[in-house]
């Protein structure tokens, strides 16, 4: 049954200001139910590399999403993420709502510890972000007019962050989702090059497709300033889960919320609608 939401339980967003639990915590907010953002700048802060942090983030916590940063797939998760569970539960918390990677084996390892924690838990398993071409690394490429990446003939069924985000706010406020794990895709699989087509159309922006070797990508990402670890994590990506495996759809979306996910023409027409691809005269 779906719970209404109550000032006194409080839910802890991790990840806070990403491109899921800004939306999760917008979307809870709107509901009715009490927030506390999880983040380095929080009032309550925050940090994955601070333990120190954790026991004042949870205290009197009903609720968390667990976004981990930057991704389940690095070295050290699955003992963070085993760690703040045990402080999640000593703290009282009953549920946990983890965002989860399709077919990294680190991932799924953090999922077991999940499951195993003693929380009423739901597992979010994503595709590949479709937000990660306008909110991510990849938004250079695009306002640049030229995406190179390895890897562009792979389809990947892109997910959409306002799905993600609308499942995860459903396993957090309703009690039929517990123990259940979504994967969430798209409607569709494209590979990146024809995922860039479509953001070109959708722009009206001459962008091409560059197809590099994972080195040429390293040193491209480098020289665009992307960070250190995003640039190991994205070479970690490319070389192991966006080698076909995860080209299948999934029914995840349509088995928490009823309906059918967001396509990539969607996402791609209303992000440039809002102007992030936009590239002014004096760029």
């Amino acid at each position: 049954m779906e719970n209404t939401p109550n000032s006194e339980n409080t839910i802890l967003v991790l990840g806070a200001t990403g491109k899921t639990g800004r939306r999760v915590a917008q979307l809870l907010t709107a509901r009715g139910a009490r927030v506390r953002p999880g983040s380095r700048s929080a009032a309550i802060p925050f940090d994955w590399t601070d333990r120190d942090t954790w026991a004042a983030a949870v205290a009197g916590v009903d609720a968390v999403y667990l976004s981990y940063q930057p991704d389940l797939a690095v070295p050290g998760a699955p003992a963070d993420v085993q760690a703040f569970c045990g402080a999640a539960v000593a703290a009282g918390v009953r549920r946990i709502v983890l965002l989860s990677g399709r077919g990294e084996p680190e991932a799924l390892e953090c999922e077991a510890l999940v499951r195993d924690s003693g929380l009423s838990w739901t597992i979010v398993r994503c595709a590949f972000f479709a937000q990660n071409f306008d909110e991510g690394a990849f938004t250079d490429f695009i306002l640049a007019g030229e995406v190179a990446l390895p890897g562009g003939n792979v389809p990947e069924p892109f997910v959409h962050a306002d799905d993600i985000a609308e499942v995860a706010v459903a396993a957090l406020l309703d009690d039929r989702h517990h123990g259940e794990i979504y994967e969430l895709t798209g409607p569709r699989a494209l590979t990146f090059a024809e995922a860039v087509a479509e953001i070109a159309v959708a722009s009206g922006r001459e962008i091409a497709f560059v197809p590099l070797t994972r080195a040429e990508f390293v040193d491209t990402l480098t020289s665009y300033g992307v960070p250190g670890d995003e640039v190991s994590l994205l070479d970690y990506l490319f070389g192991t889960v966006l080698d076909g495996r995860n080209s299948h759809l999934a029914d995840g979306v349509r088995r928490a919320l009823g309906r059918e996910p967001r396509d990539f023409a969607d996402y791609a027409r209303d992000a440039a609608k809002s102007g992030a691809w936009t590239v002014t005269a004096d760029a």
